[in-house]
């Protein structure tokens, strides 16, 4: 008798929901159940992977049965709320990144999945790319002794193309900002290699997105490491055109590393103390977006982890406690930056 497949329903329907519906269906022990969006299935494209749609996520939770596993792929904003609900209806829950955009709302989403003893996967897919995982060893062996300094830059470009008129992005209760939307997955390799930072500051302006967003496009941000050493987030989405780059650096005890390309996909620099550098395994491409890309296409791995863990052959890669944490940094960083826009008030 063949081995029960685990049921996932995607709820969202854009590029990324898509992407999720097509890594279930290529896993031999998942089985797509259902979709669901407040679209119009009309335009979403999604006729090809032949599943039930629903337009109320409500309605879908009720009657579909076998739904095990719920993939969360809304708007940043509706995650927490869509969490809960899921977990209610006794779901395991998928989330894209953020989990939610306080502190406070990823924790109601931790107190309901252990209330009703269900488990939150949260999608930090960057983790599986080859020069993360190589990063993380790196550290974890100490090969590299005391950490100096850790200096994190992202320059992408996200214009017109990108926060569409009448659209979520850009907006504050949907989007919640571009640490949240653009640059969460790299403080999330940030924080899984180095740890939790304190000492916060920054510096913040918005060149050329007034018309696009409600907050900034670009910072500087500075803190020290609670494990050691000091470090540096340096991110814009005003970069015209394209994407530039998404890189860390690293100064140490034993040498010197930089992790880089336009996705952090690639070693561009290697001089560590009686270390030859391995050749590392092909890492995904970006997402493709049509007129602007992602983070690392790493999904398969997601879903993979999913059925792994709740088939007990494995251990969830990044679970809610870590997708919480690293809402967490990005509000301290907030709260720095609104802090000053009140002070410039004042004045």
């Amino acid at each position: 008798m063949a081995e029960q497949k685990i049921g996932f329903a995607v709820l969202g329907c854009g590029h990324i929901g898509k992407r999720h519906a097509q890594m279930i269906l290529n896993h031999p022990e998942a089985e797509l159940i259902a979709l669901s969006d407040v679209a119009s299935p009309d335009g979403l494209d999604i006729d090809h992977l032949n599943v039930p749609f629903y337009s109320s996520f409500e309605e879908m939770l009720a009657k579909e049965e076998n739904i095990e596993v719920v993939c969360i792929c809304t708007p940043n904003g509706l995650h927490s709320d869509q969490a809960i609900l899921a977990l209610e209806a006794e779901k395991h829950v998928v989330c894209e990144k953020p989990m939610g955009l306080t502190k406070s709302r990823c924790e109601e989403v931790i107190y309901k999945s252990l209330q009703r003893n269900k488990r939150v996967f949260c999608v930090m897919q960057n983790r599986y790319s080859p020069p993360s995982v190589w990063l993380k060893e790196m550290m974890e062996s100490g090969r590299l002794g005391d950490i100096y300094m850790v200096q994190v830059d992202c320059y992408w470009n996200r214009d017109a193309r990108y926060y569409k008129a009448g659209g979520w992005k850009g907006t504050p209760d949907l989007d919640g900002g571009t640490l949240f939307t653009q640059f969460s997955h790299f403080i999330d390799l940030m924080y899984w290699v180095f740890g939790d930072i304190e000492h916060i500051q920054g510096k913040f302006r918005d060149f050329n997105h007034e018309e696009l967003t409600a907050f900034e496009d670009s910072g500087f941000v500075s803190f020290d490491f609670v494990n050691g050493g000091m470090g540096a987030i340096n991110y814009s989405t005003a970069v015209y055109d394209k994407n530039f780059e998404s890189s860390m650096t690293i100064i140490a005890e034993n040498g010197t590393v930089k992790v880089g390309g336009q996705y952090m996909n690639e070693v561009i620099y290697c001089h560590v103390k009686d270390y030859e550098m391995p050749e590392l395994p092909e890492g995904a491409p970006p997402n493709d977006y049509g007129a602007y890309k992602g983070s690392a296409a790493n999904h398969h791995f997601i879903i993979e982890n999913v059925v792994e863990t709740l088939k007990e052959r494995g251990t969830a890669t990044t679970n809610a406690l870590e997708g919480l944490k690293v809402v967490e940094i990005i509000q301290r960083i907030y709260e720095v930056r609104d802090e000053q826009e009140k002070s410039s008030k004042k004045k």
